[in-house]
């Protein structure tokens, strides 16, 4: 069956250059910066006062991150066209990029924790970076899947791409896909500390001295080209392919040979049935920095050669929206096609560009592109290129952007609480032994039970060296990844280079961010340590664990609290199944501070002794966990002799408008999730072998996944619940129960495993063990 192509039908754009698409795209072409004193906070031990900040006021009572996506939202739907009391709400996904989220509440949270001893449990709950999507949903009663990637600086770019896998598989009728992140000291701080900053505004692929900071969002309406069409729109432009990569080679420098940023947008391309010579606009990473503006040139010239377009950065004028980035040039780059003007790149301060590159200076240029290729690239070697281009132009190549290969799983390993490794998880499962063993004294609560991973032993093996540099996260990320090689046999480097990480978290790298922030509130500029700046980003484990394996493959990183495991298994397989990569290792981790574990025991439903019985209004228990999972095409496993453990068969997914940090009671919406992966997995509830349940012993929770079940066809089918001895791991909870269902006494057949979000996100997988 042909995949739908995709158009582009709504705009919205939010940045320094003006406050709306028109204002925006006025102050681009003519080269007028955006760039200006930074006033949202205190810039005097920074390298820099200036900042691509947005000037249009802010509502005070909504922290600026969800104010900004809202803002390029309505503007995005309303030049759609797209009305949404016309559509099924169900069928309408809401797909995120970002790196900072909710950042400046969550540093007033913190501020007010280490200056006063005062946690605002109910704010920082609110501030995740899942809650982004949440927040979103709600604003708009979106009730389709909903998803949240942070690849840092190519987050949004890594978010048109998951989009993209959605519209191909037709999921959905349309995705609100976009990109923001909003000026934080906590980022300002950071590159800072790195030396990263321009002292005067930036000047990219020119004199290239540094960086300036911006803040923003673009977001799209995305929906097939038949569909725009059949009810009147215009079609700006086509989102043809996407592609990503790793280097493998450092946490915050790209490598200087661009042979990752150059594979990225070669797989971009070969997506979208194109190749390099059909391209007529390049839209830079252009941050400015010296490593950057090195290898990107380098990287396009491998691809190119000697037939280099024109290619320009529009950072120049906006300065480095983070997440947002790739998201605010994509609708730059659609803009390019549709108007047919070049987008300049300003402030070159006279200096010849070093490698040749054509970077239309100083003002926009007329031109007709017909193809446009957009890069972001960002710390932990993370490279993404989209392509964009006229619609209805023909490919010189066949797409590829339908499924062809069947995926299997060739491995499985997880971690929890007091059990260290896959062996140690397993031999409690089978003792019906908990694994949240530990108490700790939360104040204003008391002693309360948890799950503490020792960090120390779960990651001894790994190289002390690299071992130095990661944090908890990481770590824990590390450590799955190593037990499912030793339980399952080590790849060749040739096979290790070929494949790609998906990693995910609920709730990222809470460790970094918390001891970062601490050291900027005490100490100032003085406190604010580079490395674990580093590790602040939510994709530096997935950094960390592509250098330890060489993987040089397809990257991404879903932060989307309790279903990340579905998702990132769902995205994992989808990428493999239409040929993009033959493995990809899915790795997911969540570590709680004691920061954390306050923050949740202060909430509604945490449990009070280390006895938790799903369904059992018991209450539930955090802890920490990491799993891996290896997904490969059936022919990769065949190559290398793997064992396949499992076949899969279907995914689901679905949101509900219930607002941050809430659910639905009536698992209404829950269920469609339950049902769509039965759908795609052909086969109806009596084909379900086991539930690999989500209830965890919060009545809240466990009731409404009740009600999903009963409203699925599910009620009494056999389920394995094992968060009651593995307690609520969340972001890894549902690969830990793909875990216990392969490796345990689980009988054969086909596992549907069952998840749930905070904020009414819920997705779920169909496993088949029986072939």
């Amino acid at each position: 069956m042909t995949t739908p192509r995709i158009a582009l039908t709504g705009l919205g754009l939010i940045t320094g250059a003006g406050d709306d698409v028109e204002k925006g795209w006025s102050s681009i072409t003519a080269g007028t910066s955006g760039i200006r004193t930074n006033t949202l906070f205190d810039t005097s031990e920074l390298l820099t006062e200036w900042a691509g900040m947005v000037t249009a006021e802010q509502p005070s009572d909504v922290d600026r991150c969800y104010a900004l996506a809202a803002t390029a939202i309505r503007e995005a739907l309303r030049t759609s066209g797209l009305d949404l009391d016309t559509v099924d709400r169900d069928r309408v996904a809401v797909v995120v990029g970002s790196s900072l989220g909710a950042m400046p509440t969550l540093e007033g949270v913190h501020a007010g924790l280490v200056h006063e001893g005062r946690l605002d449990a109910q704010a920082a709950a609110a501030s995740q970076l899942p809650c982004v999507g949440d927040y979103i949903a709600a604003e708009f009663d979106l009730r389709g899947p909903r998803v949240v990637l942070s690849n840092a600086c190519a987050a949004s770019a890594v978010a048109l791409g998951y989009a993209a896998e959605l519209l191909w598989k037709e999921d959905v009728d349309y995705v609100i896909c976009g990109g923001v992140d909003p000026l934080a000291s906590l980022s300002a701080y950071g590159f800072s500390a790195l030396g990263a900053l321009d002292a005067e505004p930036c000047s990219p692929m020119s004199a290239s001295s540094g960086l300036t900071l911006g803040e923003g969002a673009g977001f799209m309406v995305l929906e097939s080209a038949d569909r725009a069409v059949a009810r009147g729109a215009r079609p700006l432009a086509e989102l043809g392919g996407y592609g990503l990569s790793c280097d493998g080679y450092h946490q915050t420098a790209p490598d200087p040979s661009g042979k990752g940023a150059c594979a990225a947008m070669a797989q971009a391309l070969d997506t979208a049935g194109l190749g390099p010579a059909d391209v007529d606009y390049l839209n830079l990473h252009g941050t400015g920095t010296p490593a950057n503006d090195a290898s990107e040139p380098k990287a396009v010239k491998l691809l190119f050669g000697s037939s280099v377009p024109p290619a320009s950065s529009t950072k120049s004028i906006i300065g480095h929206t983070l997440g947002a980035a790739g998201a605010v040039e994509a609708v730059v780059s659609t803009l390019a096609i549709d108007r047919g003007t070049l987008p300049p790149t300003v402030n070159t301060r006279g200096v010849e560009q070093p490698f040749g590159l054509d970077i239309v200076p100083d003002t926009g240029r007329p031109g007709a592109p017909e193809v446009v290729l957009s890069n972001s690239f960002a710390f932990g070697g993370n490279n993404a290129s989209v392509v964009l281009h006229r619609p209805g132009r023909p490919g010189s190549a066949p797409r590829r952007t339908e499924s062809v290969h069947d995926v299997v799983v060739t491995g499985v390993a997880g971690l929890a609480g007091a059990a260290r490794n896959t062996a140690e998880l397993l031999a409690a499962l089978a003792e019906d032994r908990p694994c949240f063993t530990e108490v700790e004294e939360v104040e204003g609560v008391g002693e309360v039970p948890v799950g503490r991973i020792d960090v120390k032993a779960a990651s001894r093996g790994i190289n002390p060296s690299r071992a130095r540099r990661m944090d908890p996260l990481s770590l824990l990320a590390a450590a799955a990844v190593a037990d499912l090689y030793g339980r399952h046999g080590k790849p060749s480097r040739a096979e290790a280079e070929g494949t790609g990480i998906v990693f995910a978290t609920g709730y990222g790298p809470v460790t970094s961010v918390l001891q970062f922030h601490k050291g900027v509130l005490q100490q100032g500029i003085n406190g604010a340590n580079p490395a674990l700046f580093a590790n602040t980003v939510v994709n530096a484990a997935a950094g960390h664990v592509a250098m330890l394996h060489r993987y040089r493959g397809y990257t991404a990183t879903i932060a989307n609290g309790g279903t990340s495991s579905v998702l990132a298994l769902q995205l994992a397989a989808r990428v493999i199944a239409r040929g993009a990569a033959d493995r990809i290792m899915v790795v997911i981790a969540d570590e709680f501070p004691e920061q954390a574990l306050a923050t949740q025991a202060g909430l509604p439903g945490y449990a009070r002794t280390a006895r938790v019985v799903p369904g059992g209004r018991t209450g539930t228990v955090l802890s920490e966990g990491a799993a891996a999972v290896l997904l490969e095409s059936r022919e990769s496993a065949a190559d290398r002799g793997a064992d396949v453990l499992a076949r899969v068969r279907g995914y689901g997914a679905s949101g509900e408008p219930a607002g941050i940090g809430r659910i639905g009671r009536d698992g209404e919406a829950w269920s469609r999730a339950l049902r769509a992966a039965m759908a795609e997995a052909e086969t109806g509830p009596d084909g379900i072998d086991t539930v690999v349940s989500a209830a965890s012993g919060y009545s809240l929770v466990d009731l409404a996944q009740s009600r999903a079940l009963r409203l699925a066809g599910l009620d009494g089918r056999p389920v394995l619940a094992p968060k009651a001895l593995l307690g609520e791991t969340y972001g890894s909870a549902g690969a830990l129960g793909l875990v216990a269902a392969l490796s345990g006494e689980t009988p054969r057949g086909r596992l549907l495993l069952s998840s749930f979000a905070y904020g009414g996100s819920y997705a779920a997988a169909v496993f088949d063990t029986g072939e």
